[in-house]
């Protein structure tokens, strides 16, 4: 059984919506015996990450950066993390206002530290989420979830 965890602060209805749909895709028929595990980013900690065979981030971005929620999750896993789940495929889905730049940056300096590999590029997505924005995040969810199940190499 591959697991995929989605960590994740969802304060709004739009990261609401876009939770879902990675959720969906990493869910998907398509790949057998993949279990989605979600959780709040206050509530995850080192074991659901351990546990993981691939990882989804999703965040607000706020004032520029990743949510306190979050940076709150890596500061919890860092250490005890670092090197049993280095190499680990994530991706990274970040929700603003008006500009998610400096949240995708932050959250990728921790994740190198980490020494996670990225396997999408970062889903961005600025006011309310079109079908093209829930599409490529359930296009994100399915290829974690692949390259976690060792389905894409």
């Amino acid at each position: 059984m591959t697991t995929v965890l989605v960590v994740h602060h969802t304060p709004s209805p739009h990261l609401q919506a876009l939770l879902e749909a990675v959720a969906d895709g990493a869910g998907t028929d398509a790949l057998e015996d993949v279990e989605v595990v979600l959780r709040p980013a206050l509530v995850a900690a080192e074991v659901d990450v351990l546990a993981a065979d691939g990882i989804v981030l999703g965040t607000p971005a706020n004032l520029g950066w990743m949510s306190g929620a979050l940076k709150h999750f890596f500061d919890r896993i860092y250490y005890p993390c670092l090197e049993a789940a280095s190499g680990r495929p994530y991706g990274l889905y970040v929700h603003g206002n008006d500009d998610t730049t400096g949240a995708i940056r932050s959250v990728e300096r921790v994740v190198k530290g980490l020494a996670w590999q990225p396997v999408v590029a970062p889903v961005s997505v600025t006011g309310a989420p079109t079908k093209a924005d829930l599409e490529s995040c359930w296009e994100l969810g399915a290829t974690v979830a692949a390259q976690a199940a060792g389905v894409v190499g």
